[in-house]
């Protein structure tokens, strides 16, 4: 009897592969890319799982950012608040701590400046009131001498046209004094220089010897209160012939 080879018998048997028949091996080779497809399907999802968690991961980090920011706000606000509180405080605590001397002396600053400003507003009411009761005098003299012009004009004329007796004398001179002492100036004497700011030309007469215009004739005296003019002198002017 022969001997059994064991590898001679295995490999005169047929290839599985080679026993299938062409329809087998159409079926397999259709369903085979459906292999790779299903594989791919893991890998897309993986790639979608991956995006969200991405997306997750910002909108944590942005929501994170926000709230720190908020803690920061509060917390610059509860600094602000507390170095009020503390300013405030600190004002007290130093009011507090005042002796009582240092108490009397701060009362006594305080009214030193109430008294000061009181002190500023009453001068400045002086001096108003002072000016006001000036400016009323001027207008009382005013109206008294306005009021008495056409009798000091005719004193005047009696002076230049006639001889006054002693008791006339007295009393045109009593009234000069009395209006010196008011601060009126009587003005308006022949010779001078013409002036259109206190003279009043009511006639001009050409004279060969004038160089310039001068006051021939005094009809009527002028009268002022300080640089005040009540009343222009009324005078004749000598003009210079041309």
């Amino acid at each position: 009897m022969a001997e059994f080879n064991k590898d001679a018998y295995l490999n005169d048997l047929p290839n599985a592969d080679d026993a299938k028949t062409p329809q087998e091996k159409a079926a397999e080779q259709a369903a085979s890319p459906a292999g790779p497809a299903a594989e791919g399907q893991p890998a897309a999802g993986a790639a979608a799982g991956t995006e969200q968690g991405a997306d997750a991961s910002a909108a944590s980090a942005a929501d994170a950012k926000a709230a720190k920011s908020a803690d920061a706000d509060a917390a610059a606000k509860s600094d602000a608040a507390s170095d009020t509180t503390a300013d405030t405080k600190s004002a007290g605590e130093g009011e507090d701590t005042l002796t009582p001397l240092g108490k009397a002396k701060k009362e006594a600053a305080d009214y030193l400046e109430a008294l000061q400003r009181e002190r500023a507003e009453f001068i400045n009411y002086r001096n108003r009131a002072v000016k006001e009761q000036e400016r009323s005098r001027q207008h009382g003299i005013i109206d008294v001498l306005t009021a008495l012009l056409p009798a000091l004009d005719d004193i005047d004329r009696i002076r230049q046209n006639s001889e006054m007796d002693d008791s006339f004398k007295a009393v045109a001179a009593k009234i000069d004094k009395a209006f010196e002492k008011l601060g009126v100036e009587k003005f308006g004497e022949a010779g001078e220089d013409f002036d259109p700011t206190k003279h009043d030309a009511i006639l001009h007469k050409p004279d060969d010897s004038a160089e310039k215009e001068t006051v021939d004739t005094v009809v009527e005296a002028g009268y002022r209160i300080g640089d005040r003019v009540i009343r222009a002198a009324r005078v004749v002017v000598a003009s210079p012939h041309q």
